[in-house]
């Protein structure tokens, strides 16, 4: 499917309407505050439009925007899209994500992984991966392969050719399908995040201008200019604006690099073919019509909020705003009223608002716009679902296992009755009598380390999350370079999923190993598992025993 239907029928488009006209239209007056400047003036301005944006509701929601946003509409399976992965080639289709990952390409590593900024959940550079390359990816940075210790057809990982990897011993090297796309999704974050302090400075530095290094400045302007945006990169933008109320302007605008990085540096930008307004002539620039505000899901008894950015240019009066129709109890708004002094402005007015449920269910209203000097009213749709309190037990966290001397992996068993959003690894690093703690969030029952040479050794616990509420801490496992000490449990071999398998997590070897199905039939014996052993196995539940352990381990393979 490299070669997807929807690719050729693009490009078949693209030639017969030429690439402007595939774009869709720029919301009017939306890019005006990027006009008559350039360089690190121009760069500050993208930063201050795209930053200040509507968050997704929860990271666990991705996968639900992700249908909106990155999926083969053409390609169904009983009525049902493709997932569009850039990352692979597989048939997997909505609704399940089974089989896939919540990738951020512009690696949240860079900026320590911490969950406290919009970039962990900004779905301009978040995408469906497949797990397998996902790992493979890790949190190399872009670059071109001189040869590959990964290759799945799409995307490649392997020593850099001369000059790029900024000192990284990998790179990740995407499909050339993808690599424009890539390329626009990390120009967005080192304008929208140039506030960030990297943490890895492969390809950017701790500046605000120009923020990339001079080699990945090369790079990823060689990849915008060979792979220009596609229809794809069009439609993903439109949804995307649709729940975070920004844009990629690099998508709209592919020039708009070469005024900060390539061949019009120095240049003033003024953009084209916006459809600004007259002079005077009042324009709400955002929320557009038939915006959607997801509030994802919420337990009864809590609350969820949301912001909702309003910005217009010559406004001659406030706006109204009002809830009308449906379930309006179970959303409120701190005002009726927005005034022009804060909507007129560059940055905008964040309208916060609050989803308060009572009652188990989908809950939908919508927002009605009007006033300002507007011509018409305009409408943005509310919607949320409450579900029951989550039951989550606590997890037993495993030996650590992969340790060297610069990483290790963190592991732990999930309990098969539990539904799961995602987990939150609390890591602890002592180094000369200090010790710091730092909070990772992980997909899977596993979690690689690769910074283990910053301390002299280290702990963690893990907890499991699922609607914002968290389970106990699990048990807490120590890491020292030497191997593994102070296993507080009761369990001396345990397991971590793989896609299609399992993988045996030990210090030691163990035997007389016993797999039975949940009816309690013998799937298989093996005679000694070693550490790391990995096994393949059919999707379902097993039950596994083992002489020296007296709790038998319970592992769903997927």
């Amino acid at each position: 499917m490299k070669h997807t239907l929807n690719a050729i029928l693009s490009a078949a488009l693209l030639i017969l309407l030429g690439a402007n006209e595939m774009n869709a239209d720029i919301p009017s007056g939306y890019y005006s505050s990027l006009n008559g400047k350039s360089e690190a003036t121009l760069k500050t301005a993208i930063h201050e439009l795209l930053y200040n944006h509507t968050q997704v509701s929860s990271y666990s929601d991705l996968p639900k925007y992700f249908q909106r946003t990155d999926v083969h509409n053409d390609i169904l399976q009983n009525g049902h899209p493709m997932w569009w992965d850039m990352y692979a080639e597989i048939p997997l289709y909505t609704p399940s994500f089974s089989g896939l990952n919540r990738e951020h390409s512009f690696p949240k590593s860079w900026w320590g992984g911490g969950t406290d900024t919009p970039a962990y959940t900004d779905l301009n550079h978040l995408y469906p991966s497949e797990m397998k390359a996902n790992t493979a990816k890790s949190n190399y940075p872009l670059g071109v392969c001189s040869s590959t210790s990964f290759n799945n057809g799409i995307s490649k990982v392997g020593p850099p050719v001369t000059g790029q990897g900024g000192g990284a011993a990998k790179v990740f090297e995407p499909d050339n399908e993808y690599k424009g796309d890539l390329a626009r999704a990390y120009f967005y974050m080192v304008c929208c995040y140039q506030n960030l302090t990297w943490k890895y400075t492969y390809m950017v530095q701790q500046n605000l201008y120009p923020t990339l290094n001079s080699w990945a400045v090369n790079l990823l302007l060689q990849w915008h200019r060979q792979d220009p945006p596609s229809q794809k990169e069009y439609d993903r933008n439109e949804e995307v604006y649709k729940i975070q109320n920004n844009r990629n302007p690099f998508i709209d605008y592919p020039d708009l690099a070469e005024y900060l990085w390539g061949n019009k540096k120095g240049q003033i930008f003024y953009e084209k073919n916006a459809g600004n307004p007259s002079v005077g002539t009042p324009n709400l620039i955002t929320p557009v019509q038939d915006m959607a505000l997801d509030f994802g899901e919420v337990a009864l008894g809590k609350s969820a909020t949301a912001n909702l950015l309003f910005r217009g240019e010559n406004l001659t009066r406030s706006l109204t705003v009002t809830l009308y129709k449906d379930d309006k109890a179970m959303f409120s708004l701190p005002t009726s009223s927005i005034s022009t002094s804060l909507v007129n402005t560059s940055s905008g007015y964040n309208l916060q608002i609050t989803y308060t449920p009572t009652a188990l269910g989908e809950h939908t209203t919508n927002i009605l716009i009007y006033d300002g000097g507007l011509t018409g009213s305009r409408t943005v749709s509310l919607h949320g679902e409450c579900l029951p309190m989550p039951v989550l037990h606590t997890l037993t966290a495993l030996p650590a296992s992969e340790i060297t001397d610069t990483g290790y992996t963190a592991n732990w068993e999930i309990p098969e009755e539990d539904v799961v959003d995602y987990y939150v690894v609390t890591r602890t690093r002592y180094n000369n009598g200090n010790s710091s703690t730092e909070e990772l969030v992980a997909q899977d029952n596993w979690l690689e380390i690769d910074d283990f040479n910053e301390s002299t050794s280290e702990s963690y616990t893990v907890q499991s999350v699922r609607l914002g509420e968290r389970s106990e801490p699990s048990n807490v496992i120590f890491v020292e370079h030497s191997g593994v000490t102070g296993i507080e449990v009761d369990m001396t071999l345990g397991t971590a999923n793989i896609p299609g398998g399992i993988r045996f997590v030990c210090v030691e070897t163990h035997y007389n190993v016993s797999i039975f199905d949940t009816a309690g039939r013998l799937v298989m014996t093996l005679p000694e598992v070693t550490p790391d052993m990995e096994l393949m196995l059919p999707y379902g539940a097993y039950i596994i025993t083992v002489d020296s352990q007296r709790q038998p381990l319970r592992v769903l393979v997927k």
